[in-house]
């Protein structure tokens, strides 16, 4: 059962979550991480919502309009059909900037027969932490909340506003559209226009999509999973937010609920490292300039996370009046681990730092920044990589020598050097070399067990961990050297579940870890593939792409009896991971799944 069944639409400034029935149940407006003013995901009673009533007699379907954000559910009775196209206007303005206004359009559109629905319309603004009060005016509907901080939506329609409002029948004669906007519209909608929206929205995705590139395999897959981390990427400063979700779990009923609308280092710079390989080099540049700024002292730390906005505190509270998702409390809004030491974020910088520089070496932009950066980066490494951290999965007690970020604090070097030697800094690569060598031999002594043989999660331990299959992915070894085919394959026997990976199964801090890690299970496969079992690797695949929702997204996790989806969603994590292990599979051609089918 896989309870997960939604759809996201966005406009790279706030996004909305719309279930396979077509209801609304999660949408923050105006940015990504304000107040929700739909928050149904987390409390079915006071959440809020914004539905689609038909009787029992109509069948549903969803889809996105192809290769785009457009979002189309289909409600039909074998005589009356009627769909609702749901979409955040995005596309570029004639002077150069784009409109992405605060706003949802629904646009109703007739097929055949009489339709008739109702609308279910129950904004609860602020995280539904007051009372909010909807009333009807002449041109428009207004919701207002009795909190503190005075917030409204206004919602805008050619059906009878009275009727929406009431929940009353609508019988879809011709075209129609509700639009819910955050602000108070100054020239009022018409069917036109909205008509003029949906076609200049649907042209912008049109042309996004054909930027990018195809491949021989898997391509709608691709093509899915970087649209949705298009929607991922805010407009304005340049982060890339790991989810558009808070307090989703990673088990029902647990306590392991984050919030992950903030942009995380490490998580952001892989999706643009992988973005940007498939044509997308401006969303590389937007958030290279993202960290630029959040960098404006040469001595100044990095963080792990920062929002979107590229605050630096994120306190984290909880809101304890919704009942959570599930029943799985508590709800939060945002998250200490903001100041938590995470020694893997500088290597998986100066491994973006180091592509751009690669793929744009005549652009000069920001290059002087860049390479202020990376002797920051540089000195922090040479100061702290033999110090504990919190590792990649963010222990919150108890520091490690963790074996992931060590190797990172290795790519940090490897990658500062690269880039000394791309802009002819000779001198101090050759110095930068040494250290280089001196993190490897500590790693190679102290990671590798040979009771277990695999290199495992912290110096000392035989906990195994999914983290380190990313050895080979960054440099650090190779994947035919009989260490890292013998990790994999420790960590095949140790970690999967029926094709399904535990990121590790020793003790956190809330106890055994109970469901995958979607990311996990595709490093995994890409490491099958690249120790050469590429056959073995293409149907586990297949096999956990079966496992996303029905419109192909994947959440954070997996649990392994049932195969729903858990945790926060969509994951921007998971869908890069899905297009790194679907590019690599492309290559493989039939001459050589032959052969690896017969050694």
């Amino acid at each position: 059962m896989n309870n997960l069944n939604y759809g996201i639409i966005g406009n790279c400034r706030s996004a909305a979550l719309i279930s396979d029935k077509g209801s609304i149940d999660w949408c923050c407006l105006p940015e990504f991480d304000s107040a929700s003013v739909f928050a149904k995901i987390l409390d079915d009673n006071i959440g809020g919502s914004f539905e689609i009533i038909t009787d029992d007699h109509y069948f549903r379907t969803q889809k996105y309009l192809e290769n785009t954000n457009i979002l189309v559910t289909t409600f039909d009775n074998g005589t009356d059909v009627f769909e609702v196209n749901d979409f955040m206007p995005r596309y570029k303005k004639d002077n150069g900037d784009y409109n992405i206004p605060p706003e949802i359009i629904r646009y109703f559109r007739k097929i055949s027969g009489r339709p008739q629905f109702a609308i279910l319309y129950d904004p609860k603004l602020e995280y539904a932490s007051g009372v909010t009060s909807t009333f009807v005016k002449e041109d428009h509907v207004i919701s207002v909340s009795n909190t503190l901080k005075f917030d409204s939506l206004f919602l805008y329609s050619n059906f009878c506003k009275q009727s929406i409002s009431e929940s009353k029948l609508i019988e879809l004669e011709d075209d129609g559209y509700i639009l819910m906007a955050y602000n108070e519209k100054i020239f009022l909608p018409t069917l036109a226009k909205i008509r003029l929206e949906f076609e200049r929205t649907k042209t912008y995705w049109l042309g996004w999509a054909d930027r990018t590139t195809e491949y021989k395999k898997f391509n709608k897959e691709i093509l899915r999973s970087v649209l949705t981390l298009k929607m991922l990427s805010y407009q304005k400063t340049g982060a890339v937010l790991a989810a558009i979700t808070t307090s989703l779990p990673e088990t029902i009923g647990e306590v392991r609920n984050w919030d992950y609308r903030f942009c995380w280092i490490r998580d952001a710079s892989m999706v643009v490292k992988v973005v940007s390989e498939l044509g997308h080099v401006e969303l590389a540049k937007d958030y290279l300039q993202f960290i630029v700024d959040l960098i404006p002292n040469k001595d100044e730390k990095l963080q792990i996370m920062y929002g979107i906005n590229k605050e630096k505190e994120l306190t984290e509270s909880t809101l304890d009046h919704l009942s959570g998702y599930m029943g799985s409390k508590p709800v939060r809004v945002g998250n200490a681990a903001y100041s938590q030491r995470q020694n893997d974020i500088y290597g998986i910088l100066m491994d973006v730092i180091h592509q751009r520089l690669i793929n744009f070496t005549n652009d000069t932009e920001n290059v002087e920044e860049l390479w202020n950066i990376t002797k920051g980066i540089v000195w922090v490494v040479q100061n702290h990589w033999q110090e504990p951290d919190k590792g990649i999965w963010e222990f919150r007690t108890e520091e490690r020598h963790f074996t992931f970020s060590k190797v990172l604090c290795w790519t940090a070097l490897d990658r500062a050097v690269k880039v000394a030697e791309i802009l002819g800094k000779f001198s101090i690569a050759n110095k930068w070399k040494q250290l280089l060598v001196t993190i490897k031999a500590d790693i190679l002594e102290n990671a590798w067990n040979e009771s277990a043989q695999a290199f495992t999660q912290s110096y000392g331990s035989e906990d195994l961990d999914a983290a380190v299959l990313l050895m080979e992915n960054y440099g650090f070894i190779d994947a035919l050297d009989p260490r890292y085919v013998s990790t994999v394959i420790a960590i095949e026997k140790n970690l999967s579940n029926d094709g399904l990976l535990y990121r590790y199964k020793n003790k956190d801090d809330f106890g055994l870890p109970s469901s995958s890690f979607t990311i996990c299970t595709f490093w995994f496969i890409n490491s099958l593939f690249k120790i050469g079992q590429q056959k073995k690797a293409e149907k586990l695949f297949k096999k956990l792409l079966s496992y996303s929702n029905h419109l192909g997204l994947f959440s954070e996790d997996i649990d392994f009896k049932t195969k729903r989806l858990l945790g926060n969603f969509p994951q921007a994590y998971s869908h890069l991971a899905l297009i790194e292990t679907a590019i690599n599979l492309s290559t493989i051609t039939e001459e050589e799944a032959v052969r690896d089918t017969i050694s």
